[in-house]
């Protein structure tokens, strides 16, 4: 074939990047393997049972049995380096993918027949249409396939907005699918362990199911290509090169989705996968249309993935989008950083090997880029480029609490929670004042659970984990008048203050207010800020425990001394007063509730509402997901200390893609024995403080 990359032909468009995704133990990783030991990049396919596969290299994804972070190999296929990033498929590290595919030319989606599994294929399936990433579809274990590949294209198709275009049917012998004819090229091939397969005539007996398939696949083709439709309808066969300039238009443009299929485990299918790919997945200048990147310019690159390992320190993973990066470039991040590249290696898993430089199309790992992320962008010149790709990270959905077992590691837990939050941008850890709190926040159990394996595996620091603090709060219903006087002598110049304080309620979230009344100077004007402050520092903590909210404070009268009032005295005779009066003024224990919007497939919406309410939720209302067909989204205030686990339970009804957001929307009173139980459960934590 001939031509421009864009044109009719193909023409080598520089190294491809090319992302591996899909649902949660789909096969991707073994994938990955096949393809390396296909390309002669590794001797023999690692397996992921026993933990020799190149992907899922690191500590905590073999702990785990599953991908927890994106995985890099690189291999030449008939001259042409490809590089392939194999991202997690659990939800709890989806966002991984969503910071690789920007830069990526395609995906290999990699699915089975398990209608189990569709939710979680229609979210991915989704994510890459509107990032406007060019897919194949590969349909795995077909050595195991119990429908007939018509059935499975009927079952898949709801997952996907876009075609589904079948590009092979399988050979059937006895049940077992041992082989395939190739659509577009008309040639049957039988499967071969390991090794490629192997071109033999199309079977006497599949000669009616071929004709029928491939007229199906060229109708679609049809569809965008008037020329093509004319030879149907006049009955004219299309010259092979016209179907696949048309195989390669409508996967560029995002008519079609190409489905192929085979058995990554025993590695058939795999030289068809990659021939597809290196034919028809644009190269690095349809990258950089989609991302808005003209072709003349300074070198650009956008970061992938922030990596920090034991000796070499930070490497920031890069696709670059033109020119060309070296050891020594002095570059700029989107964020207006500078800084000098030490060193550029080219990963494959764990191991990595030493580049001179860095070509457009290049996925690899730069040294040392202080200040630049995952999500920016960085070239070479004096001007912070734009962040072609940035991608805002998941709201989190679970907490814990965390600790040092021993205090002198604080500093050391510190520093590695930033390393690990720069690798992770998914990964939130805040320190609440209110409570001394460190609490981090995910995207679920097994998420943090990496985390904290992280942070004991690479740096050393163990932590305790625990349930992070409920917001509660505590208001008053009453109203009192009260003095307080705060008298000592110690010698010298003593210590007076005297204030008469009136404490009321005020309406929900209005929060605090104070009022000053005093006349005739009875209180200094200079002492009046300081009784405020009192009444403040009074109310951090209340009768009940917690923090109390709307409440108004009016100074009424007092008192002073000439000599020995202060600041401080008066400040101490608010606090006195206020001690007084908050448990005269009928306290009541107040609990944060949620807004909460769940999304949902719509047969799951029984599931969810029983979630809802077996949390003390209150629904109100639900509808359709706009733009997804077949989820909804149900509406419910939910009291916070009933969503600490609610994403694993929601998950577990879901098939693993229930999700939701949460803001506080106010604060309800809470009574009876639950309050008594929470107020009872504070004393116990503050005793043992």
């Amino acid at each position: 074939m001939s031509g421009s990359e864009n044109g009719g032909g193909r023409l080598a468009a520089g190294p491809r990047c090319i992302a591996i995704v899909g649902p949660f133990q789909s096969g991707k990783t073994t994938l990955l393997e096949a393809i390396l030991e296909r390309t002669g990049a590794v001797t023999r396919a690692g397996r992921v049972t026993d933990g020799s596969a190149t992907g899922d290299a690191s500590a905590e994804a073999r702990a785990h049995g599953h991908g927890v972070e994106p995985n890099i190999a690189s291999c030449v296929f008939l001259g042409e380096r490809m590089t392939f990033v194999d991202c997690p498929g659990s939800v709890e590290f989806m966002h991984e993918m969503r910071a690789v595919t920007p830069a990526c030319d395609a995906a290999i989606v990699v699915c089975e027949q398990d209608e189990r599994k569709l939710p979680a294929l229609q979210v991915i399936l989704r994510d890459l249409e509107e990032a406007g990433i060019p897919r194949f579809l590969f349909i795995n274990k077909i050595d195991t396939a119990t429908r007939r590949v018509h059935e499975t294209l009927s079952l898949l198709q709801p997952a996907s907005r876009t075609p589904l275009l079948l590009r092979q049917i399988p050979i059937w012998k006895n049940g077992i699918a041992i082989g395939f004819i190739d659509l577009a090229l008309e040639r049957a091939f039988v499967y071969r362990e390991h090794a490629a397969s192997e071109v033999v005539d199309i079977p006497a007996e599949e000669v009616g199911a071929e004709k029928e398939a491939r007229y199906t696949m060229l109708e679609r083709l049809a569809d965008y290509d008037d020329a093509l439709m004319e030879e149907l309808i006049e009955e004219i066969e299309p010259p092979r090169d016209q179907v696949f300039d048309d195989l390669r238009k409508e996967l560029r443009e995002g008519h079609a989705v190409p489905v192929l299929f085979g058995s990554a485990d025993r590695g058939n299918g795999v030289t068809r996968l990659l021939k597809a790919i290196r034919h028809e997945a644009p190269g690095i200048a349809a990258v950089r249309n989609r991302l808005g990147v003209g072709e003349d310019g300074p070198p650009l690159a956008h970061v992938m993935k922030t990596i920090h390992t034991a000796h070499g320190g930070k490497l920031s993973v890069a696709r670059v989008l033109r020119g060309s990066i070296k050891e020594g470039d002095t570059v700029v991040g989107s964020h207006g950083a500078e800084a000098r590249v030490a060193g550029v290696q080219r990963l494959s898993g764990p191991a990595s090997v030493r580049e001179s430089e860095a070509q457009a199309g290049d996925v690899l790992a730069f040294g040392k880029l202080e200040g630049i992320g995952t999500g920016d962008s960085f070239g070479v010149g004096k001007s912070p480029p734009r962040a072609v790709a940035s991608v805002a990270p998941p709201e989190p959905v679970f907490s814990i609490a965390i600790a040092t077992q021993d205090r002198k590691d604080d500093v050391r837990l510190n520093a590695a929670l930033a390393k690990l939050m720069e690798e992770d941008p998914a990964l939130i850890v805040k320190h609440m004042p209110e409570n001394g709190e460190l609490r981090m926040s995910g995207q679920g159990e097994v998420h943090l659970k990496v985390a904290m394996e992280r942070l004991a595996g690479r740096y050393g620091v163990t932590v305790e984990r625990r349930e992070p603090h409920v917001g509660y709060r505590q208001t008053i219903r009453g109203k009192t008048t009260v003095r307080g006087r705060h008298k000592k002598q110690t010698g010298g110049h003593g210590q007076f203050g005297d204030v008469v304080i009136e404490v009321e309620p005020l309406p929900r979230g209005t929060g605090f207010e104070f009022v000053d009344r005093i006349v005739g100077g009875v209180v200094p004007r200079q002492y009046i800020s300081s009784v405020e402050i009192g009444a403040r520092e009074a109310l951090n903590q209340g009768e009940l425990g917690f923090p109390v909210v709307d409440v108004r404070v009016t100074l009424t009268d007092g008192s002073h001394h000439s000599v020995d009032s202060s600041d401080m005295a008066f400040r101490q005779a608010a606090r006195i007063a206020m001690a007084e009066a908050l448990p005269k003024c009928n306290p009541v224990l107040l609990e944060p509730i949620q807004s909460v919007e769940i999304t949902i497939p719509t047969d799951c919406m029984a599931k969810a509402t029983a979630i809802v309410t077996g949390r003390r939720g209150q629904i109100l209302g639900y509808d359709s997901r706009p733009g997804w067909d077949g989820w909804d989204v149900l509406k419910a205030l939910i009291p916070e200390s009933e969503m600490g686990d609610m994403i694993v339970e929601l998950r577990s009804a879901t098939s693993g893609v229930g999700a939701f957001t949460a803001t506080l929307d106010h604060l309800a009173e809470l009574s009876g024995k639950p309050a008594e139980a929470v107020v009872k459960r504070a004393g116990a934590v503050a005793r043992h403080a």
